[in-house]
């Protein structure tokens, strides 16, 4: 039977996060869908708002060429771009919580401004809206996910994945981020990569080159988890390791009703807040 990309499964680096962190939250994520809406849930924070803005604020300039990028002023399009997140939209708890947050984007985005580095660099944009390969056809799942920034190394004619982070906190050095961008961009375009680096934006004024994983072993690794996905799914079996954990937990209680719907995304999720503060505090995001 030939590969179908609709019947096939679909893992990311989020979901393959989601999964390893919890069963149940991986569920909840990205198979439940409420019976009412027929929708996907998705909870907004104030770190996953700023980390969006901030993303989409960067990420604009690849598109443009070189001697344009900086010509509109970044600090301007990011409170642009803020204006989608505001509130209770960026579930934001009060306008303290929002000016924190706003404030922490406006630096990063100064920082860039400052020193902007390779984002002056001619960038490679791979002629996908999400980028994906057949990670196994024989298994029926497909790898996807979209990479912040592909700088263009003429001298080599090769790529070096640049991954933005706004969170304070360091990636894990088990993570599978790395591995799975190598594979993306080894797959979804014809061009070597010959470095990577994370840009810890609140913290350095440029990025940190990274070790580039070996492509057998990371896809030996990724698809690993990929089939226990497929597994889970076939039996239809998650469950928490915990009978409840912080990756869980905050779903759960959407579906006890204990959450505000805020509206829709993109994708035609439902967006909920959670008025907790602990929701506020939590300061870690995957993009």
């Amino acid at each position: 039977m030939p590969a179908d990309k609709y019947t096939a499964v679909w893992v990311s680096h989020s979901s393959l996060s989601d999964f390893i962190k919890c069963p149940r939250s991986y569920y909840l994520k990205n198979v439940y869908k409420d019976p009412k809406t027929g929708h996907k849930i998705k909870i907004m924070s104030p770190p996953l708002a700023l980390g969006q803005v901030v993303h989409e604020v960067l990420e604009s300039l690849s598109v443009i060429p070189t001697d344009k990028r900086f010509k509109e002023s970044l600090l301007d399009k990011f409170d642009k771009v803020w204006n989608k997140v505001s509130g209770k939209k960026g579930g934001f708890p009060d306008s303290d919580t929002e000016y924190k947050y706003k404030t922490r984007g406006q630096d990063m985005i100064r920082k860039v401004i400052k020193s902007p580095g390779l984002l002056m660099n001619l960038a490679v944009k791979i002629k996908m809206d999400l980028p994906y390969f057949w990670l196994s056809e024989e298994d029926n799942i497909i790898l996807c996910g979209k990479i912040d920034w592909l700088e263009y190394l003429p001298d080599t004619d090769s790529v070096n994945i640049i991954d933005f982070k706004t969170s304070r906190n360091d990636e894990d050095s088990d993570s599978l981020q790395l591995p799975i961008y190598h594979l993306l961009v080894h797959n979804c375009q014809k061009r070597d990569v010959l470095k990577a680096s994370y840009w810890y934006l609140d913290r350095s004024d440029a990025p940190e080159d990274k070790e580039l994983p070996d492509l057998i072993e990371s896809k030996e690794r990724v698809l690993k988890i990929a089939k226990q996905i497929k597994l889970a799914r076939q039996l239809e079996r998650f469950k928490c390791p915990h009978d409840g954990c912080f990756s869980c937990k905050p779903f759960e209680e959407i579906l006890k009703g204990e959450g505000e719907l805020i509206g829709n995304d993109e994708y035609r999720s439902d967006v909920y807040i959670l008025n907790k503060k602990t929701e506020t505090e939590q300061d870690s995001i995957i993009l």
